[in-house]
């Protein structure tokens, strides 16, 4: 994988996060924190566990393991989520606007929760976090469904369409 398209995974994947945050704004309070019976409870519990993982892997990459997961309930509504969530993608737009194909590469160690050591390329790492977020994307798109509001695509092949379409105007 070249460095500029992992760039363009993660303008992508900015992107998508994004569009389904802004879809995720037209539920309620209560809406945004009802148990839905999804992989996790509610669309915050969901939005959490992808704004969590995109951290715990870029602070891996960053040769740091956390031990553990942000608890959901620390983000009342999605308000109290943006700012973190808006830090986190600084962060990763940051992290492989510098990344040569040499980096992309190289063998990584960390620790995961469950079990233990590993190590990985990092470009398996990052498409892995894209691809980890993009499923998850998914479920809130039904659960946004199932609370009767509006479901967003966030497909890639939308994502280069729309930056094509930007482009000529």
């Amino acid at each position: 994988m070249k460095p500029a398209e992992m760039r363009e995974l993660f303008a992508f994947n900015a992107w998508a996060d994004h569009k389904i945050i802004g879809a995720a704004e037209a539920l309620t309070a209560e809406q945004f924190t009802k148990a839905m019976g999804s992989s996790f409870s509610s669309v915050r519990d969901t939005l959490v566990h992808i704004w969590a993982v995109e951290w715990i892997w870029l602070e891996r990459l960053q040769g740091r393991s956390p031990s553990g997961f942000p608890d959901a309930n620390e983000f009342a509504d999605l308000a109290s989520m943006r700012g973190r969530w808006a830090e986190i993608e600084k962060h990763w737009l940051e992290y492989v606007s510098r990344l040569n194909e040499s980096e992309l590469g190289e063998e990584v160690d960390y620790k995961t929760m469950s079990s233990g050591p590993a190590r990985n390329p990092r470009w398996q790492m990052m498409q892995h976090v894209v691809n980890h977020s993009t499923y998850h994307r998914g479920q809130v798109t039904t659960m946004l469904r199932q609370l009767g509001a509006k479901g967003v695509g966030t497909d890639l092949i939308t994502f280069y369409r729309e930056r094509k379409a930007a482009a000529k105007s």
